[in-house]
């Protein structure tokens, strides 16, 4: 290491130290920390899942707020035989990655390892009926014939001659149950497995309304937390629904400095028990704060409903994935051996569009109703004053979000899931259509006006 990087190591260590004894929220080391296993993960999944080129992810990843004042510090180092990443930051808090085959990539945290599911996945990846959703496409990428259409993915994957980049990866729009264009950036296919990081928040919505389709819950119960269940404990009075539309009133607000209790639960080997072991801080149901880790206790209630975690990934892939035809799925777990609900899962474009059709489609795939009667109004309804739902955000909200995104292209009946860095599935009932866009655009947005063009341009290349 340079001089000067010893000489910076040192006083860096000086100050944490001085600085151990503030509120755990506001610990710089610890915010560090956030930001060294996540790109330590990220490089796992995007390399072992995804195929993708470390170099160019790790460079990708720094241009993000909040990483990017570490980009002179940081470094990491991959072992594509054993499957690992490390990463740190001056040479401290170090972060350690491992991928697993067909389980995606686990971070150790402290000194105990990480559990490790035991299912045979691709033995769940063989359904033992038909797939209940109809195919949407034949193996290769549906090449628009239609000039608008074509001019439609033409401007969605565009590129800025400066930053922010948006980077788009993958377009899919799905109309009438058909792929009706498609295209991906180079190095990607109809079957890469892509990160859709706050995506995974609406598969989680989806595994909730299967839960309740068939009786084990229902968003008007009493979240079934042993930690809660206490006489003298407010929340024990928190719903799954309030969970559902992060209105719980705990200190989990989402603000993403590195601070946040949202984004240390990441520090935590069982993050979910970090999650529901945090205090009130507002009356139930009477604030809404964008929350991660208010999907991951929506998480660890579909583990415990369920039966474990191998009867999670067995559930996921019996109910959902396998009748909906997704084959291209890796979902990840955190060290406890719970679904990373909120953040990591990744699928083929085209998967990540059969989800979609699902709410498309009412919840009904192939005559069965996979979700609860009204669950798709229930999960698309706007909550309080906000323009989002339960899992997902939407357009039938006065909210000026809504409005403005209405403004732009958006049909009013119109609802999507969204992830970071701009994954989207826009579910529009009124056009019969499902577009996503995946990519990685550090526009604070998400490129969401880019999206707006996407659609208003596909809707109106396939008027009559």
């Amino acid at each position: 290491m340079a001089l000067w990087k010893w000489i910076l190591a040192a006083a860096v260590s000086l100050v944490l130290a001085a600085l151990a004894g503030l509120s755990i929220h506001f610990r710089p080391d610890r915010a560090i920390r956030v930001a060294t296993g996540a790109v330590a993960h990220l490089i796992c999944s995007k390399t072992f899942v995804s195929g993708l080129d470390p170099q160019t992810v790790f460079a990708e990843t720094l241009e993000r707020p909040g990483f990017r004042q570490l980009r002179h510090v940081m470094n990491f180092q991959i072992d594509k035989k054993a499957g690992t990443v490390d990463a740190s930051t001056l040479w401290l808090f170090r972060s350690h990655a491992t991928f697993h085959e067909g389980f995606g990539c686990v971070e150790q945290l402290g000194t105990k390892a990480p559990y490790l599911l035991k299912n045979d996945v691709e033995a769940l990846k063989v359904p033992k009926t038909p797939p209940l959703l109809p195919e949407i496409a034949g193996p290769d990428v549906v090449e628009p014939t239609d000039p608008a259409l074509k001019a439609a993915l033409d401007h969605a994957f565009e590129e800025l001659p400066a930053p922010p980049f948006r980077r788009t990866r993958a377009v899919v729009v799905v109309r009438d149950g058909k792929v009706i264009a498609e295209r991906y950036a180079p190095g990607i296919g109809v079957n890469t497995q892509l990160s859709g990081f706050s995506l995974t928040k609406s598969m989680i919505n989806a595994l909730i309304g299967v839960l309740t389709q068939q009786g084990l819950t229902s968003p008007s119960l009493p979240a079934p937390i042993a930690e809660w269940r206490r006489i003298d404990d407010p929340r024990r009075e928190i719903e799954v629904e309030h969970l559902m539309r992060m209105t719980s009133g705990l200190d989990l607000d989402e603000t993403n400095p590195g601070f946040d209790p949202s984004t240390q639960m990441y520090l935590y080997r069982d993050m979910s028990a970090f999650a529901v072991n945090t205090r009130m801080i507002a009356p139930i149901g009477a604030r809404f704060h964008y929350s991660s880790a208010t999907t991951q206790i929506l998480a660890r209630i579909v583990r415990d409903l369920t039966g474990g975690p191998e009867q999670t990934l067995a559930f996921a892939w019996r109910e959902l994935f396998n009748p909906l035809g997704m084959r291209h799925v890796t979902l990840e777990f955190d060290g406890s051996g719970t679904l990373q609900g909120a953040n990591y899962m990744l699928a083929s474009a085209r998967d990540w569009a059969r989800l979609g059709l699902l709410y498309l489609n009412d919840g009904v795939v192939g005559g069965k109703k996979i979700l609860h009667p009204d669950w798709v109004d229930f999960c698309a309804a706007a909550t309080l004053d906000s323009d989002y739902a339960a899992g997902f955000f939407t357009n039938r909200s006065d909210h000026p979000n809504a409005r403005g995104r209405v403004a732009r292209g958006f049909p009013r009946d119109s609802f999507f899931a969204s992830g970071l860095l701009g994954q989207r599935i826009v579910i529009m009932p009124s056009q019969h259509m499902v577009v996503v866009r995946l990519g990685h655009s550090i526009d604070p947005t998400g490129d969401i006006r880019g999206v707006a063009r996407l659609v208003k341009e596909v809707i109106a290349a396939t008027q009559p």
